[in-house]
């Protein structure tokens, strides 16, 4: 048998303490109670059981933005949003989102912010929600108000999305659309609150509060990838 050098041993050994320490900081994250800034996770309509999804296919009607969309689908990278404060209010990584508090989403893969305005949308007419900015940064017209129960927003409640600017929430419907996009439901706007417009934080890695960087820095202008 040949001998089996130190350093390779060594190497080995650093290797899987790596490993076993990003294993242990991921499961620590997803025993939070309550979710955090700079969180990035997958949001659920709880009537509907569909995701919150975007990607890189415009609307052929109405602001000609990037669509948002609800998919069935568990698990498609594309419905990964990441949470962040607003560009008057910072949202520091790691702190609890607070019930009443504006944040912005901002959809991982291409960089653009859930947002609102007042354009019809494609299937139902009530108002449009799109995904608008580059590289995270959009407008006032991204911000969303967390309305939850509590003085937190909790992983396990069912809380609701206000859309600051116009005041409709964050709601889904049921309808359908076809090609290219086909089966997937359409997201809108609505000015009264339902069934329709609980969501719930699903998958995803959630920030601990002892991951607050020194001074505080703010993770809104970090982007993480999958």
């Amino acid at each position: 048998m040949g001998h089996i050098h130190c350093g390779a041993i060594r190497s080995f050994l650093s290797t899987l303490f790596v490993v076993f320490s990003c294993i242990c900081q991921l499961s620590l994250g997803t025993e939070l109670s309550f979710v955090t800034c700079g969180s990035v996770v997958k949001l659920l309509n709880v009537k509907h059981n569909v995701r919150l999804h975007s990607h890189d296919v415009r609307y052929g009607s109405g602001s000609g933005q990037q669509s948002v969309t609800g998919v069935t689908a568990v698990e498609d990278s594309n419905s990964y949003w990441s949470i962040r404060g607003t560009r008057d209010a910072l949202c520091q990584r790691g702190t609890p989102v607070k019930c009443g508090q504006a944040i912005r989403l901002t959809h991982v893969n291409t960089g653009r912010n859930l947002h609102s305005h007042y354009f019809a949308s494609p299937l139902s007419s009530n108002q449009e929600v799109s995904a608008f900015g580059e590289e995270g940064e959009g407008d006032h017209l991204d911000e969303w108000t967390v309305h939850c129960a509590g003085s937190v927003w909790k992983r396990e409640e069912a809380i609701r999305f206000r859309h600051k600017a116009t005041d409709v929430l964050l709601s889904v419907t049921g309808e359908q659309y076809g090609r290219p996009i086909h089966g997937q439901m359409e997201v809108h706007g609505m000015a009264s609150p339902s069934q329709h417009s609980l969501w719930k934080a699903m998958e995803g890695i959630f920030m601990k509060p002892s991951e607050i960087s020194a001074g505080g820095q703010d993770y809104s202008h970090t982007h993480t990838e999958f």
